[in-house]
């Protein structure tokens, strides 16, 4: 059978415009697939999505990323590139060109790799919903922050985002709630669902490592506290034994006079408080030396949990400028 040259001319036309929209469409199924091909995880890559309970979805995009355990502080930074002196333990690449994780070795701090891994690929995860559904999961988000958001800490981590990247603080706050906040609203927990069968767990490891923090620092202030009111009462006793001193010895030398001029009878009738007065002061310099002790130690507590605090940050300090070579 034979065409009309004009029909021929339409059929091309129609498949040469179809062609170029399915492949639009599943672009990111053909980039995934050629990302995935061959791909195993390694054990200790796959123990991460494990831990976190992410779903198969959540798995899938993480590993499209290829995700990197990096325990070396001058390859990391390389791998996570920025322009400012920040701690950084993990980063994702933009269109879902890779996720790096700093292999955090402090046993103490346990759980976040397992965070900072579910937070990346939180990242990637956002970066691939769509116009619309980016828009309803920003409203939550941002409702959530205006209205329900108590926790200091998390407060200051999203102000800390506003000055530091602007344009992504509502990505941030994606990937900062998913992983760090224990209750949620239904909606956001249901939405969250897409990417962890129990986002609990990774919840919980947060809340684990920061408690490493948290407790030190706590334990550090309080014991502040106490040496600011134990140094206060040890000036306030210094003041009083010298005070009380100069009276002894002004009176040690009245009794001398007395002696020297044969005032026996004065001078026996003044020993009595004399001694007294010794005794007392003998008493208050003991307690003075007990709160010195007790001040003294009291400083070795704080500079031990201050060492600790101080280990604990140094784990995760991937700063370049702060290495330096042994």
């Amino acid at each position: 059978m034979r065409y009309p040259r004009g029909a021929v001319n339409l059929v091309l036309v129609v498949v040469l415009v179809a062609l170029p929209v399915i492949g639009f469409s599943q672009r990111q199924n053909i980039y995934d697939w050629s990302k995935l091909r061959g791909y195993n995880p390694p054990a200790s890559i796959a123990q991460l999505a494990s831990a976190t309970a992410m779903s198969d979805k959540a798995r899938h995009i993480f590993y499209v990323n290829h995700p990197q355990l990096v325990g070396d502080t001058t390859t990391f930074r390389q791998d996570c590139t920025t322009n400012e002196q920040t701690i950084v333990l993990g980063c994702y690449h933009p269109t879902q060109q890779g996720i790096f994780v700093y292999d955090v070795q402090d046993q103490r701090l346990g759980g976040i790799e397992e965070v900072t891994s579910a937070h990346e690929m939180l990242h990637a995860a956002y970066d691939r919903l769509s116009s619309s559904d980016k828009t309803k999961v920003n409203k939550m988000l941002e409702d959530f922050y205006k209205n329900d958001l108590k926790d200091q800490r998390l407060l200051d981590t999203i102000e800390a985002y506003k000055k530091s990247e602007p344009n992504d603080v509502v990505n941030e706050m994606h990937s900062v709630f998913g992983t760090e906040v224990a209750g949620l609203p239904a909606p956001l927990e249901d939405y969250y669902k897409r990417y962890f069968n129990n986002r609990g767990a990774v919840v919980a490891f947060s809340q684990k490592y920061e408690t490493e923090f948290t407790s030190r620092s706590a334990k550090a202030a309080q014991i502040e506290i106490q040496l600011k009111s134990l140094k206060a009462k040890i000036d306030s006793q210094e003041a009083g034994l010298k005070a009380q001193s100069e009276r002894i010895n002004a009176k040690r030398s009245q009794l001398d006079a007395l002696r020297a001029s044969g005032k026996i009878e004065e001078y026996n009738a003044g020993v009595a408080a004399y001694n007294a007065d010794v005794d007392s002061y003998n008493n208050g310099v003991a307690i003075y030396k007990r709160d010195v002790n007790s001040y003294n130690d009291l400083i070795e507590q704080y500079n031990a949990v201050a060492g600790e605090l101080k280990q604990l940050y140094g784990a995760i300090d991937t700063r370049l400028q702060t290495k330096t070579t042994r």
